[in-house]
């Protein structure tokens, strides 16, 4: 039987290469970095609507994919895994959790304060950013709940 009762989430089933290197960290820095890096380096509204690949349909229409779109793709994929790691109970997940809650604030602060994050795009990932931070807590209350009513059925 595990010490924590966390010890046998999901997340440590299916991948355990996650629990162990990015268990305590806020993945929605990744993009969050990336995007303060484009931002830095010239003018954000044009590096967004920027065509990154286009293809041609079957339809005949053209799908053009932009970078708008790869830091929304890019999110929601983000914000899988963070859900996935929020499954867990122990400290780590705890620690997770306020790290992303700053994450977040960091977004809400330069949404709010910085021109050049003042886009659909930025606003979009800041939305992801709190989703994750409610998910994970509201994730992590369900499985704490979960863990608490089988370990006293177990007794």
């Amino acid at each position: 039987m595990p010490s924590n009762p966390g010890d046998n989430a999901p997340h440590l089933v299916l991948f355990p290469e996650i629990s162990r290197c990015c268990a305590p960290s806020p993945l929605f820095v990744v993009p969050l970095a990336i995007y303060n890096l484009v931002m830095l380096t010239g003018d954000v509204h044009t590096a967004l609507a920027g065509k990154l690949f286009a293809v041609h349909l079957m339809s005949g229409a053209q799908w053009v994919f932009s970078a708008h779109d790869a830091f929304v793709v890019g999110g929601v994929l983000v914000l899988y895994f963070e859900i996935f790691k929020s499954t867990g109970t122990g400290m780590a997940s705890v620690l997770d959790h306020t790290l992303s809650m700053l994450v977040f604030i960091v977004f809400l602060v330069e949404f709010l304060m910085v021109a050049g994050c003042g886009t659909s795009t930025f606003f979009a990932l800041a939305l992801m950013s709190l989703l994750d931070v409610i998910a994970g807590f509201t994730v992590s209350i369900v499985a704490a709940r979960r863990d608490f009513a089988i370990g006293d059925s177990v007794r």
